[in-house]
């Protein structure tokens, strides 16, 4: 085996995003972490842990407490795994700042200046202080889009991104300081404000040098990057970042995000030429994100192959076959077979552009709405239910990981009708067949409803094996809504071909071209309706 070009070799766990791991769970990850060859851990919590002082803050959220996270910081030493708290200090905070706890500039950001802020940001690093034995703090700093737009702007005018971002990092940088941290950030937020159009990946540049003034010598910077599939984007971006700091992190991603099932072979196309660029730089920190960005629907362990792999590819071995007989030797099963759990968001690449969830677009594009129902194609129906079946066979063929193919398996059988139910439906109405009309309603909209019902029973099991009760309540809001719906339409349908009701105005609508752009991030909201699910109040 060829010495390790890294130092430190991670692995970042979303806890933020409703599900937050259960410790035996998370323990036997860390387990496979250190198997594997990880020596770092962090879990991303925004508001899913104690602190000391703020009892607002992860309120009902099902966090970790301050006993549990010593916990889980000496059992990851135990492995030789060195746990990093992972913390927010300026946006991504929605769940907090709702309770109106601390002063806010707009959205999920806060407000900088105020002294309650850094109150606030100091009661947080007081607390992981007493949790976590690492110097190494991650303090994000990320996506924090309007930054300055809100109600600083009303207070202080206009103010650049990038004059603010430096006075709010060198007062945090005092409190991680205070506490004996060494903090790092993520990068973007850094160089948007040197684009006209507020783009972090920029072509090779010359960085001015009032950028590289306003990051403090001992934070390191996380060049996070998810997307390329080829070398050049990651050299000129890591080109950039040399010119800042030498303290460098990359940032690639597992590729859970988006939905019920994982995209392994898209996350490892990008692995390869990030990873063969961070040896050209002597990039040695190296992280892999797993994120759960709109609900955390996709499980822990579907991504194995995206782990396995990223830390191989770390270690200098690129070789397949050495990589399939080290992922059955380690994990009892094919590799192929772990990867097949990616095929439904590739089957239904009308959907789907690598990156727009199409399993889940799928499942909740609804009935009469329709949404997306000019992205489907209904020729992909049988390859959706060839997935069903050679998923229920690796059901049975592991035991261990029978869990993870059965629940893909029952959202397939749902999908193999439902996919094109909504196209079904709006065509036979606009024909005006009656007949159509009332087999659809007596016969697939209930078995759509059947079928529903036996995948919520085995996502249940799947959540319940791997996170903590809280956040499921969401699931089963979007999916029992989703149950409900069906049974509405049908109910609507029916009373339709009866002659109870002389019209439904959503089928006579003529559908638009969907105009998203492919790959764009799909959330639950975005395709269940276009109503309002909510409104928010300032």
């Amino acid at each position: 085996m060829k010495k390790s070009a890294y130092d430190m070799l991670g692995v970042m766990i979303d806890m933020s995003r409703n599900g937050v791991m259960r410790m035996d769970t998370l323990k036997q990850y860390f387990v496979y972490l250190q198997k594997m060859g990880y020596n770092c851990a962090m879990l991303y919590t925004e508001d899913t842990y104690e602190v000391e002082g703020e009892p607002y803050f992860g309120y009902m959220r099902g966090g970790y407490t301050m006993e549990e996270l010593r916990e889980l910081d000496a059992y990851a030493a135990s492995l030789g795994i060195e746990l990093v708290p992972c913390i927010q200090t300026l946006a991504h905070l929605q769940g907090f700042v709702n309770w109106k706890q601390v002063p806010v500039d707009i959205d999920d950001i806060m407000m900088v200046g105020e002294e309650r802020t850094y109150e606030f940001i100091e009661n947080v690093v007081k607390s992981v202080r007493k949790c976590f034995k690492s110097r190494r703090i991650h303090i994000g700093m990320d996506e924090a889009w309007k930054l300055g737009r809100g109600k600083y702007h009303n207070k202080n005018g206009c103010e650049s991104a990038s004059v603010i971002m430096k006075k709010h990092l060198a007062r945090v940088n005092e409190i991680v300081k205070k506490y004996d941290f060494e903090p790092m950030i993520w990068s973007d937020m850094i160089f948007r404000d040197l684009s006209p159009k507020g783009e972090y990946y920029l072509p090779r540049a010359e960085m001015p040098q009032a950028l590289r003034d306003a990051i403090p010598e001992n934070m390191s910077l996380v060049y996070w990057d998810y997307y390329q599939t080829e070398e050049e984007p990651y050299d000129a971006m890591l080109y950039n970042h040399e010119q800042i700091t030498e303290k460098v992190w990359f940032a690639g991603t597992a590729w859970s995000g988006h939905g019920f099932l994982p995209l392994n072979r898209y996350a490892e196309s990008t692995f390869r030429p990030a990873l063969r660029a961070c040896r050209r730089h002597g990039v040695r920190n190296l992280l892999n994100t797993t994120w759960g960005d709109d609900g955390m629907e996709c499980p822990r362990f579907a991504l194995l192959p995206s782990l396995y792999r990223f830390a191989e590819y770390a270690k200098g071995n690129e070789d397949e076959e050495s990589i399939r007989r080290g992922f059955k030797r380690l994990f009892g099963a094919e590799l192929d077979d772990f990867l097949s759990l990616d095929d439904l968001n590739e089957i239904l690449i009308g959907l789907n552009s690598r990156t727009a969830a199409a399993p889940k677009v799928a499942l909740y594009n609804d009935p009469f709405n329709g949404l997306l129902d000019c992205r489907v194609d209904p020729a992909r129906k049988d390859v959706i239910a060839a997935s069903a079946e050679k998923w229920r066979a690796c059901a049975k063929k592991y035991r261990k990981w029978g869990y993870l193919f059965d629940t893909a398996a029952k959202l397939a059988d749902v999908l193999a009708l439902k996919y094109d139910l909504g196209v079904r439906t709006r065509g036979a109405y606009q024909a005006k067949d009656m007949e159509a009309l009332r087999v659809l309603a007596e016969v697939d909209y209930p078995e759509v409803a059947r079928r529903l019902k036996r995948f919520m029973r085995a996502f249940e099991k799947q959540w319940y094996r791997e996170n903590r009760p809280t956040g499921f309540d969401v699931q089963e809001i979007r999916l029992g809504g989703l149950l409900c719906r069906i049974d509405s339409c049908r109910r609507r349908l029916l009373s339709f071909v009866r002659g109870e009701i002389d019209a439904i105005p959503e089928l006579a609508v003529i559908l638009l071209p969907d105009n998203i752009p492919d790959g764009a991030h799909r959330t639950y909201g975005m395709v269940v309706t276009p109503n309002r699910l909510t409104h928010k109040i300032v």
